[in-house]
């Protein structure tokens, strides 16, 4: 998958551009240098604002595009947006949604709406036999990484904290010095390990070119994405898909991370002796964890209480 060239994208006006270009009045040229150099910025554009940033009227944007031999506006913009169609959709519903009169408390219910229609989506959509082959792979595993750029680094981050208990060596992008050094690392990994990749629409075009080596290099590899179309699909051996699907945002990184942690939860229920990991890591932990004055203390008493309670149960 390549990176978008803006010269590429709407080249159609940018070639109609070019054979009228010397016979444009000075406003038309005006707004023409404009699109010219700010190709993706104009496709995201309503004939006000590309109005205003150029200084000319909203008739003469309309004139402009009718000049360059399109209709009007809209299907000026149309052909503008054409390649950007995945990158532009969340502005666009974006700027339908603010327009819609709502109160606060309105828009804070639609959203949670929304998640609980996309984790219903998800849930439908699991497949038993996918789910359990990657429970299955994460345990197995001798090196773990995961990998996830944008908002979907925090995602890996997260992630990696949740299964460090159970399994040999876990890490993620977050923090991990961009993704150059991240394939120093991934270059050493083979086939007894697990890379996993996050990466929901837009996506982070470091993440495909990351699992594309991985996949030539024959280390397995576990996808979280949206749906099939996903370039993610293609160069994984599994895929798991959460919807997340939003008006006011590109996704619902809500609903991502509840996949990523019913993932976790699975493999905790999976893993080797699941109970003594968890408690070795929390006495180990005990010195960075708040107690309140005498909480020990007390929680000893508990503890002693309830064993004597428990004993003279009858079996």
């Amino acid at each position: 998958m390549n990176r978008p060239d803006t010269q590429s994208l709407g080249g159609t006006v940018n070639a109609r551009i070019g054979k009228v270009y010397m016979n444009l009045s000075k406003a038309h040229r005006k707004a023409a240098d404009y699109v010219l150099s700010n190709v993706f910025r104009s496709a995201t554009m309503s004939i006000d604002e590309l109005a205003n940033a150029v200084g000319i009227s909203v008739a003469t944007a309309n004139r402009f595009a009718r000049a360059l031999g399109f209709e009007g506006y809209p299907q000026f913009r149309a052909e503008l947006v054409y390649g950007f169609e995945a990158m532009l959709a969340p502005i666009d519903n974006l700027r339908s949604e603010i327009q819609r009169p709502a109160t606060s408390t309105e828009i804070i219910s639609s959203s949670l709406n929304e998640d609980m229609a996309n984790l219903e989506a998800t849930r439908r959509g699991l497949a038993p036999d996918l789910c359990n082959q990657a429970v299955r792979q994460i345990l197995n595993a001798e090196r773990i990484y995961i990998v996830g750029y944008g908002a979907s680094a925090f995602l890996a981050g997260l992630m990696a904290h949740s299964l460090d208990p159970f399994c040999n060596t876990v890490q993620s992008t977050l923090g991990s010095g961009g993704p150059s050094n991240v394939a120093r690392q991934l270059f050493k990994y083979t086939e007894r390990d697990l890379v996993i990749g996050i990466s929901f629409p837009r996506y982070a075009e470091d993440v495909v070119t990351i699992l594309q080596q991985l996949r030539d290099k024959g280390v397995p590899i576990l996808a979280l994405t949206d749906a099939p179309s996903s370039p993610l699909a293609s160069l994984a051996n599994i895929t798991l898909y959460a919807q997340t699907r939003r008006n006011f945002s590109p996704n619902s990184e809500g609903a991502a991370l509840c996949l990523i942690e019913a993932i976790c939860s699975a493999v905790a229920h999976q893993a080797k002796a699941p109970v003594h990991a968890a408690s070795e890591m929390t006495k180990f932990m005990l010195p960075w964890l708040y107690q309140e004055p005498n909480a020990t203390t007390r929680k000893s008493q508990a503890a002693a209480a309830s064993k004597i309670i428990d004993m003279d149960r009858p079996a």
